[in-house]
């Protein structure tokens, strides 16, 4: 009872027309800024953050969290047609998404997308407003051993992701491992692998990596063969519908994924990239036909939006209750409550019950707001498909281009893009996945931080991995994965 009268309250909230207003606002131009290719959600939230000082501070909060989860919807779309992951969560799903773009079947794709984004957010949802507090403490059980042995099963996971071949896609791990401490060491200060650029001195820049390796060479491989081997599609609303076995195989895709993206939003840093491996990686080893992964799967392609979504959600649970920001946007969101004088942590919800309430019942608005627009501009993404590619590349590569040079102002970052690119084409040809290189640059900082963390802590002592029961868990976990992966592959 007590959580009906709390979404009541927070109902009179996010249901007036101001907060409606609002929350319309910020999950469209989320979805616009997901759209294009390597722009994401926190230039969008920076910009509007000085117009919160103008607005009531709850409606402000609506605004900034449509942003945010407006941008995951948004993101699938450029790495569904394009083969662009606009954000490192992205990524993932050009693994399946394009490859059903490329087989006409764009439409079903982006259809699955939306429904799947949906599911995930509900369910993330559900968690913030029934075990927030609960959740929260649970978060506080892991301590730096714990954070370092689950990032270690994320990349197990991630190798799991890259095919048949275990030794080129533990390759692909270790060399994203190495590509992810470019830049100034946060303990001693050094500079690592800069080579006297300071433009890389904070490290590269994750969006040039993910849209180098994944788009850039997708583009310049279709230039060499002179051919884009997409097959148009006749749009209807009709054909955006699967069919009933992919409903079959999806349904249960999108509950895993969603309840693996719940507890990586619940983990302050775990964030939205490697909740999506991990919920595609599980997809590939339950599945019948792992041979067929890659070419079009849909459950690949659910899971990982399902988790993507049910991140974005439950990443408001850390946020708010312990006041530990996941990422960057979850940082913004922080200061834009600390302009109005509120202060995120373990008394934010008795203290501020009533935006902590309207802000989950405006995640329910905003997300059906957001498939009511994504359905119906499904037929106009579909249409990208018919331009013809010698007119396509060139805009891509611009939007490309502007995108990445936002983010940090750096020419530099350009050059990383193409240079990524021609790399990420290399290594297709010799059959190494991009997909395990990725999600270990994005681990690397975080890994090497809580590794050095936890030895600090122990005083050098490296059985605190073992002798924490959540550490040891995970660690046993990855052996298990990796005796999974070398038996399959003799089998």
């Amino acid at each position: 009872m007590d959580l009906l009268a709390n979404l009541a309250d927070g109902a009179s909230i996010a249901l007036s027309w101001s907060a409606i207003f609002y929350c319309f606002l910020g999950v469209t131009l989320g979805m616009i800024v997901g759209v294009l290719p390597g722009i994401g959600p926190l230039p969008a939230i920076a910009m509007l953050l000085p117009l919160t000082f103008y607005i009531d501070p709850s409606e402000a909060i609506i605004m900034l969290a449509g942003i945010y989860y407006g941008g995951q919807y948004g993101g699938s779309t450029a790495s569904i047609l394009l083969n662009l992951p606009g954000t490192p969560a992205a990524a993932v799903t050009c693994l399946e998404g394009y490859p059903m773009a490329k087989n006409g079947r764009a439409s079903v794709a982006l259809f699955m997308t939306a429904i799947a984004s949906l599911v995930g957010s509900m369910v993330g949802i559900v968690l913030v407003a029934s075990f927030a507090p609960v959740l929260a403490r649970f978060a506080l059980e892991f301590g730096a051993a714990e954070y370092f042995s689950l990032m270690v099963f994320a990349l197990f996971a991630a190798a799991a992701v890259g095919g048949s071949d275990i030794l080129k896609s533990l390759s692909m791990v270790v060399i994203g491992l190495i590509l992810g401490i470019v830049g100034q060491d946060v303990t001693s200060g050094t500079f690592r692998f800069t080579f006297g650029l300071p433009a890389i001195a904070d490290g590269l820049n994750i969006v040039a990596v993910a849209m180098g390796v994944f788009g850039v060479s997708e583009i310049i491989s279709t230039i060499a063969m002179r051919s884009h081997a997409t097959t148009f599609e006749k749009f209807s609303f009709s054909s955006m519908m699967p069919t009933r076995e992919e409903w079959r195989q999806s349904a249960p895709a999108m509950g895993r994924g969603s309840a693996i993206g719940a507890v990586a939003g619940i983990l302050p840093g775990a964030g939205a990239a490697m909740a999506s491996f991990v919920a595609y990686a599980v997809e590939l080893r339950l599945s019948r036909v792992p041979h067929l992964f890659g070419k079009g799967r849909i459950e690949g392609l659910t899971a990982p939006e399902s988790a993507n979504n049910a991140t974005a959600q439950a990443a408001f649970i850390p946020t708010l209750t312990l006041g530990v920001p996941g990422d960057a946007v979850m940082a913004v969101m922080i200061g834009a409550l600390m302009i109005h004088g509120i202060t995120p942590g373990p008394t934010f919800i008795a203290e501020n019950p009533t935006m902590f309430w309207g802000l989950v019942v405006s995640f329910f608005v905003g997300n059906l707001l957001l498939v009511l627009l994504n359905i119906p501009f499904v037929g106009i993404w579909t249409r990208l498909l018919q331009v013809p590619y010698n007119a396509l590349f060139p805009i891509i590569l611009v939007l490309v281009s502007i995108g990445v040079y936002s983010i940090n102002s750096s020419v530099v970052d350009i050059y990383l893009v193409l240079g990524f690119g021609i790399f990420g084409l290399v290594m297709a040809r010799l059959g190494f996945p991009p997909a395990p290189l990725v999600l270990a640059f994005i681990l690397s900082p975080m890994m090497e931080e809580n590794f050095r963390r936890a030895l600090l802590l122990s005083r050098g002592d490296f059985s605190t991995f073992v002798t924490s029961p959540i550490s040891a868990v995970f660690l046993g976990l990855c052996l298990v994965a990796l005796l999974i992966m070398v038996f399959s592959k003799k089998m």
